[in-house]
């Protein structure tokens, strides 16, 4: 059977994907990379640690006998500029040429963004017409993007996004401040659905642009002033829903688009999700987000990037 393998080593998720030669999603796997509790992250060097280890017994276990890899995709850099670099993502890439080479096959690369857009695209099964707006929300980036076809590929152009904190890194301030384990995303998300009432905690927009450290300090003083966690969980994921909104609604009206799409581990948020979608659907824009499982890291969208790159489909 003739596949498509797509990785990606990202700050903290090993990930390997396999689609058919029908664009069929045939594997997932990932591995989250371990943060000791209380932890808030993990250095560089250690990232690339747990993916050497992790990456190949993902691979072996992925790599079906009856499979014949047809190409490749992989994540080279965190972003589509030429500057951008992060020494996780050297672990997939290197592994990728590696194999490539010695299966004889075509590698198609593409930045962990693009990676994220091809997922959300698949996942969301929406084919873009025209320009639009996308939305990578995660621990290390917080972009609004206006997203332009190009060949049968796509161009990223930065318009906007958090002038300061990332909404992943807002998200943990406030769970570690909960002794939630980091990343903790998922937890907060839990503890804000025990929310019995609803704080306010500021939002910050300029056009395209946002702080999001107002914002956090904003939230922290409120625990610390004795707020009930859940609560201030509830706000904190309010907060991040409104100032996306707002941005992608005020890039919508400037752009001239009539649609979005979200993705990245915090744009998996349902909350997030709600709040950002009233706003959107207030301004007559359509918003599109990859499923939770796909708006997370993973690889996924570089098997199917490496997929429509080898069978001619944009």
């Amino acid at each position: 059977m003739k596949v498509f393998l797509g990785l990606d080593t990202s700050c903290y998720t090993t990930s390997v994907a396999v689609f058919s030669e029908t664009g069929e999603l045939l594997q997932d796997r990932r591995q989250i990379l371990k943060v000791k509790p209380g932890g808030c992250g993990l250095m560089q060097s250690e990232m690339v640690f747990q993916h050497t280890r992790a990456l190949p017994s993902l691979l072996e276990a992925a790599l079906c006998d009856e499979y014949d890899v047809a190409a490749m995709g992989a994540s080279d850099r965190p972003r589509p500029q030429a500057e951008s670099y992060m020494p996780a993502f050297l672990v997939g890439l290197g592994t990728a040429r590696s194999l490539a080479r010695a299966l004889h096959v075509p590698l198609f690369l593409e930045s962990h963004q693009e990676n994220h857009l091809q997922a959300g695209l698949w996942s969301a099964s929406w084919q873009p017409e025209g320009d639009f707006l996308m939305l990578h929300a995660s621990g290390g980036t917080t972009d609004v993007l206006l997203v332009k076809g190009e060949g049968k590929g796509f161009r990223l152009e930065p318009v906007g996004g958090s002038r300061d904190l990332h909404a992943g890194q807002f998200i943990d301030r406030v769970g570690v401040a909960l002794d939630l384990q980091f990343p903790t995303g998922p937890a907060l998300e839990g503890l804000a659905a025990s929310a019995k009432g609803e704080l306010q905690v500021p939002v910050s927009v300029e056009g395209c642009s946002c702080s999001l450290s107002g914002p956090a300090t904003n939230a922290l003083r409120k625990l610390a002033a004795g707020a009930e966690g859940a609560e201030v969980a509830l706000a904190t994921e309010v907060c991040l829903g409104k100032t996306f909104g707002r941005m992608l609604a005020n890039g919508a009206q400037k752009y001239g688009v009539k649609d979005v799409l979200l993705v990245g581990g915090v744009a998996s948020n349902r909350r997030i999700k709600a709040e950002c979608e009233g706003i959107l659907s207030g301004a007559g824009v359509a918003m599109h987000c990859a499923g939770a499982e796909y708006s997370c890291d993973g690889a996924v969208g570089n098997a199917f990037y490496a997929w429509k790159s080898f069978v001619g489909v944009k």
